[in-house]
């Protein structure tokens, strides 16, 4: 049972620590990008392809029916 634990708390770690590199590589990003005035420009391209994923999540989400964990398919298959 230790071993398992101490298993889990490694796989937690690298999870987390992926996070957060992940997040400092996407700040170095904005902040280049802010130098170098194309944020706007790079804001621009991007705000379209936020609204159509949050429009697709909120289709998705609301499309659930009975606790079932994806939306049904129309001909009543999964």
């Amino acid at each position: 049972m230790e071993t398992y634990l101490n298993l889990m708390l490694i796989r937690f770690g690298l999870v987390v620590g992926a996070l957060v590199v992940a997040a400092l590589l996407l700040f170095a990003v904005a902040l280049t990008l802010r130098r170098r005035g194309e944020l706007d420009r790079v804001r621009r391209y991007a705000d379209p392809v936020m609204r159509a994923a949050l429009r697709a999540l909120a289709r998705r989400i609301e499309g659930r029916s009975g606790g079932t964990p994806w939306p049904r398919r129309r001909d009543g298959l999964r």
